[in-house]
């Protein structure tokens, strides 16, 4: 009888333990990034935050998600199961389903006790907003914290450092520089004062074009005869060949694409390293940037 109840207790934890972490996987899938939700967004697998500690941590965290409309989460362990912290991080992140929208995009950062390593993992939109330069200087500031043994306030500075990039804005200067290919991807912006210049800039030439057509063709003040001789004139210098003019637009859009090529590929491939976004492929081929910090 003893043998047949411990084998029931044995079943049921282990039925509570299944249906815990499908439920974890769950809410992870499918969170709501614009109302105040209560999805676990902190991992704290290594055990160094206190309880009082992971509730200020996820109350910032439920903030964060509704303010960028992005993913953001916090991650400690011991055990990386074999693989480097860049790795584990990035893994965890698409096994637990985080990401917003169709891009997921979203950051994690990972405390990996077992490589001593501490890791910034992004993914979407996140990856625009948090350079290399700008993970650098996150970098920087967690390690100050980490190195100490001040994993709690490493996470708090993180999370502070990620909504004022947020805030900040992408940079105008900003690409994606995928390491594998060396394919390069801009971001474009343009304001809307840039519009309005370019379009009276755009209307400023056009009129004076036509004001110039008319001083030079003017027939104010001659005859029926001379009008005519001007209208001839006129329609002769006019005229043009619509091959001759394409070529041109040819050449010069190739001759464009040859320098702008020519510029990415000096010093590395980088014309500006303070907007580049390094970004990898995972092992299931999902691309990711960030990076990391050995402490």
């Amino acid at each position: 009888m003893a043998v047949f109840l411990a084998a029931v207790v044995f079943v049921l934890s282990g039925s509570i333990w299944t249906a815990g972490d499908m439920t974890a996987f769950a809410a992870g899938a499918g969170a709501d990034f614009g109302k105040e939700t209560d999805f676990a967004r902190v991992f704290d697998l290594a055990g160094l935050f206190s309880e009082a500690q992971e509730e200020t941590l996820s109350g910032t965290i439920r903030r964060l998600r509704g303010k960028m409309n992005m993913d953001v989460a916090v991650v400690t362990a011991e055990d990386a199961k074999g693989l480097t912290g860049q790795e584990f991080g990035d893994l965890f992140y698409e096994e637990n389903g985080m990401g917003a929208g169709k891009n997921a995009s979203g950051v994690l950062f990972l405390i990996d006790l077992d490589n001593r390593e501490l890791v910034i993992s992004t993914e979407g939109d996140m990856i625009r907003y948090l350079t290399d330069e700008r993970i650098e200087t996150i970098l920087d500031h967690v390690y100050e914290e980490a190195a100490d043994g001040q994993f709690f306030e490493a996470a708090v500075v993180f999370l502070a450092d990620t909504e004022t990039y947020f805030d900040k804005g992408i940079p105008k200067n900003q690409y994606n520089y995928d390491a594998e290919t060396g394919k390069i991807s801009r971001y474009h912006s343009l304001e809307w004062y840039e519009l309005l210049l370019a379009f009276g800039a755009a209307s400023i030439c056009g009129l004076a074009a036509v004001a110039a057509v008319v001083r030079e063709y003017g027939v104010k003040g001659e005859d029926k005869r001379m009008a005519a001789n001007f209208r001839l004139s006129y329609r002769k210098d006019s005229a043009f060949t619509l091959g001759n003019a394409a070529a041109d637009v040819l050449l010069r859009s190739y001759v464009t694409q040859q320098v702008i090529r020519a510029a990415g590929n000096s010093g590395g491939g980088h014309s500006s390293s303070s907007g580049r976004s390094t970004t990898h492929r995972s092992s299931s081929g999902r691309t990711h940037g960030g990076g990391s910090r050995k402490f």
